[in-house]
């Protein structure tokens, strides 16, 4: 499977289309919109999330509730596009009415694609960077996430993002008995967060960083259970599932790292330490002690839950702005704010869960039989069997 995204943070909508979708599969705009509200949710997000109330339209590729197995077009409208129609609209403008736009944006703000986007396309008005750069895009990516999600629902996979830390505050509760308790705590919880004495703690870093004119970023987790073992490859390096979640992960504005099962804590430990040692029972065939890496080995899932965290920084629009130059004037200055989040980190969470269904559907179809849902189900349980029984 494969998809493309189009569209501006106030341009008129968001699209986007999906390639390769299995026909058969049950999917409407009801279950792909309760994840975009879910993206929308989140303590510390700003006055945009009040404008949009995100609703996706299925344009093709559908029909009476199932995929046709041709692509699929989503589409999710901008609110706000009513009041930016001359700013933002695609036919070219008189001189008349170039007066009314507002001026072309030549200040770049540290952190976000401005300048560099602007020098690599050659925009002398960084507005057509910023547009495109926005987190705005993620909409979309959440909407395909939710199809993929459907995807591995009808295999019996669950997929849960959640929140670990927020601006230094790290959940220490995260013993939950299983990923539809994870999900249940963490979807009532408005950071995300499975340890409530945690959730509180990091409402309050949100608060403290709001009233500084600052912004914090935070971790999020990411959760699949009910893989089989065996899916991605270890043959070549652009078949290993972990790489391509990886890469999945830092896609997401503002990510910075990613890591499987103990992560970076693997480099301070001892092999004895790091390593799942393996169990067979004639119940559950091969299994592990232990996860610590996450799920993984050699680039193919082992049959442990997947686990996963990104990295996100602080959102780098910020009330108390940082220093700059012009490109036009050269001149130094202090950045302009576009945005007011003061934390994302809970709606990123989301974004996450989206991107790692996606490429965890992505392996399972091109592995397990591309165009038919029903003989996916099959191979599925086909190689369940198979490494049960092995």
């Amino acid at each position: 499977m494969r998809y493309l995204t189009a569209g501006e943070s106030h341009g008129p909508q968001l699209t986007a289309i999906v390639e390769g979708v299995p026909s058969g599969l049950n999917l409407t705009a009801e279950a792909i919109n309760i994840d975009l509200a879910r993206r929308q949710k989140g303590y510390g997000r700003g006055r945009r999330m009040q404008i949009e109330k995100d609703q996706v339209q299925i344009l093709g590729g559908v029909r009476h509730g199932k995929a046709l197995g041709s692509p699929i077009s989503l589409v999710v409208e901008n609110n706000d596009w009513k009041h930016w129609t001359k700013i933002m609209g695609a036919e070219p403008i008189s001189m008349e009415e170039e007066k009314e736009v507002k001026r072309q944006i030549t200040r770049p703000r540290p952190g976000h694609a401005d300048l560099v986007g602007a020098m690599k396309y050659g925009h002398r008005d960084m507005r057509n960077v910023l547009e495109r750069s926005s987190a705005r895009e993620t909409t979309v990516r959440v909407a395909v996430g939710a199809l993929a999600k459907q995807i591995l629902a009808e295999l019996n996979i669950k997929v849960v993002g959640h929140v670990l830390e927020i601006g230094g505050v790290r959940a220490e509760n995260t013993d939950y008995d299983n990923i539809d308790d994870l999900l249940a705590v963490t979807e009532e919880s408005p950071v995300r967060c499975y340890d409530r004495e945690a959730e509180s703690k990091m409402m309050e870093a949100i608060d403290n960083a709001k009233s500084n004119g600052d912004s914090i970023g935070g971790v999020v987790e990411v959760v699949v259970e009910g893989l089989p073992a065996g899916i991605g490859s270890y043959v070549h390096y652009d078949r290993k599932l972990d790489s391509k979640i990886a890469g999945a992960i830092v896609s997401i504005n503002a990510f910075k790292g990613v890591e499987f099962g103990i992560g970076f804590e693997a480099a301070r430990k001892f092999g004895s330490q790091v390593h799942d040692e393996i169990i067979w029972s004639e119940e559950g065939g091969y299994t592990r002690k232990t996860n610590r890496l996450g799920g993984f080995e050699g680039g193919m899932t082992t049959g442990m839950p997947v686990v996963v965290r990104g990295v996100m920084k602080p959102i780098p629009t910020l009330y108390k702005p940082l220093q700059s130059v012009d490109i036009e004037t050269k001149e130094p200055f202090t950045a302009s704010i576009e945005r007011s989040d003061s934390c994302a980190v809970p709606a990123a969470s989301v974004v996450a869960e989206a991107v790692v269904a996606w490429e965890i559907a992505n392996a399972i179809v091109e592995q397990f039989g591309i165009d038919r849902m029903d003989l996916i189900k099959e191979n599925v349980e086909a190689m369940r069997k198979h490494t049960r029984d092995f």
